[in-house]
């Protein structure tokens, strides 16, 4: 007996993953600007595909609705259901670059901590504030991506906010109220 097909197209596309990878961050992930611009670049991709996820996700309740499972409005069941998923993205992308802050800002308050202890040597000295300077940079751009950030969830809720002009989070979920206020302009 073949496998049922996904009912609307690739099950990627339809969801993030079935079988997502564990990814342990850890300081060496927020040093390796690469690697912590990958994971993030994973992150977005539900908010890059934002109206076809929409689409998809409107065809799917719709569906379900035919069927006679579907339970209330077809439109608020999709929206409820995407805005939990940005929802929940974007609580995971803001987890990891606040950690990825918190880590870089650590080790250049270590590295500045050892050059003022320095005793003398100009060779360390050197080592020590060509390292300082590293860490400058590496927290710049981890803290450049809170704006990008920024820029990516107003695009998203701008999106969203087309297709679901209506919708307003639960009452009693103060964490999506909170990001909707957060991300308005």
């Amino acid at each position: 007996m073949p496998s049922p097909s996904p009912p609307l197209g690739s099950l990627a596309i339809q969801a993030p993953s079935l079988t997502p990878q564990l990814v342990h961050v850890s300081p060496s992930t927020c040093h390796n600007l690469s690697v912590f611009k990958d994971l993030l670049k994973e992150y977005r991709k539900l908010d890059d595909a934002i109206t076809m996820r929409m689409n998809r996700s409107s065809a799917l309740f719709r569906d379900r609705d035919r069927a006679g499972v579907g339970k209330g409005n077809v439109q608020d069941q999709s929206c409820a259901y995407m805005w939990k998923e940005l929802v929940d993205n974007w609580k995971r992308r803001a987890e990891l670059i606040d950690y990825c802050v918190d880590v870089v800002d650590q080790s250049k308050a270590a590295k500045s901590k050892a050059l003022a202890n320095n005793t003398g040597d100009a060779r360390a000295a050197r080592r020590l504030q060509a390292e300082l300077f590293e860490h400058d940079v590496k927290r710049n751009q981890v803290r450049n991506e809170l704006s990008v950030e920024k820029i990516v969830r107003q695009r998203s809720l701008d999106a969203f906010q087309t297709r679901c002009r209506y919708f307003e989070p639960p009452a009693m979920d103060r964490d999506s109220l909170q990001w909707r206020n957060a991300s308005q302009p």
